[in-house]
């Protein structure tokens, strides 16, 4: 039976009901946030954290820290960053096993081409019962790809070698990056970035691909690539018009970051590769 509430109740209603909303909200909050997990992942994370505590703390740095992942199509590598107080470190640089496709983004599903561009993940995206041994989705489309038409879904980092538009690494290397992202969104990273670029990006590799239809989107990922070499703090990725916009905050406030483009550059603002780190 369905009861209509009278008059009189319903500003009883209309009080209590925010009320209740408001009690509600903590554990809803902590149902979006959750970590998903499966028999496998917990036991590979406490198999590997040990070893991984151990790394970390020779480098200065500890299990649990916000963490940022970079990849470079041309060169097959996967850089993950951890947090040092206000600047992130570079823990190891891992060997991509296979990736699927050209250099450049990937357009529409079914092509096969592994994405390029400036991605979110959340908890929600880790994926402890994956066919590939465990995964996280990069989040493409993301909203840069929507507003140019771009179509797809599951492009994620995963195990098993293997790859059909993903970053595919060995089963024992993402399990290592499986575990040092799921302890930092454990101890309350709400989520990470992951920048996919498709090599380093420095004016003498512009250079070498100026004939690319992508130079263009290229020069623009080069923006959030510079903003982190200078600030060795994953930038603030905006979306405008259809291209990124990078945030910086270099003098304590947040400030657009202007550059040039590749053909007003000159090839001695060129920014040093990254030398640290262990390769894997």
């Amino acid at each position: 039976m369905i009861r209509i509430l009278t008059s009189s109740a319903r500003p009883l209603f209309a009080t209590l009901l925010p009320m209740l909303l408001l009690c509600l909200l903590p554990t809803l909050l902590r149902a979006d946030n959750e970590i998903p997990a499966s028999t496998l992942s917990r036991a590979i994370c406490d198999r590997l954290s040990p070893q991984l505590e151990m790394e970390l703390s020779n480098k200065g740095l500890h299990l649990g820290a916000p963490v940022f992942i970079r990849i470079f199509k041309e060169e097959s590598l996967l850089e993950l960053w951890i947090k040092d107080l206000e600047q992130y470190s570079l823990f190891k640089t891992y060997t991509i096993c296979d990736y699927s496709g050209e250099l450049g983004p990937k357009l529409k599903e079914g092509d096969k081409q592994s994405p390029e561009g400036f991605y979110t993940v959340t908890p929600q995206q880790l994926n402890p019962w994956s066919q590939f041994h465990l995964s996280f989705n990069l989040g493409f489309p993301n909203e840069y790809d929507r507003a140019h038409q771009r179509t797809g879904s599951a492009l994620m980092i995963h195990g098993r070698c293997s790859s059909v538009g993903c970053f595919a690494m060995t089963d024992f290397r993402m399990e290592e990056i499986y575990t040092l992202v799921e302890a930092a969104l454990q101890q309350g990273q709400n989520n990470f970035s992951v920048h996919s670029f498709p090599f380093r990006m420095t004016w003498e590799n512009l250079a070498r691909h100026q004939g690319s239809q992508w130079i263009a989107f290229w020069e623009n990922l080069k923006q959030g690539y510079d903003a982190f070499e200078s600030n060795r703090t994953p930038p603030l990725i905006l979306v405008e018009n259809q291209r990124y916009v990078v945030e910086t905050a270099p003098t304590g406030s947040m400030a657009s970051t202007t550059y040039q483009s590749a053909e007003t550059s000159s090839l001695a603002s060129l920014n040093s590769d990254i030398s640290s780190g262990d390769t894997l």
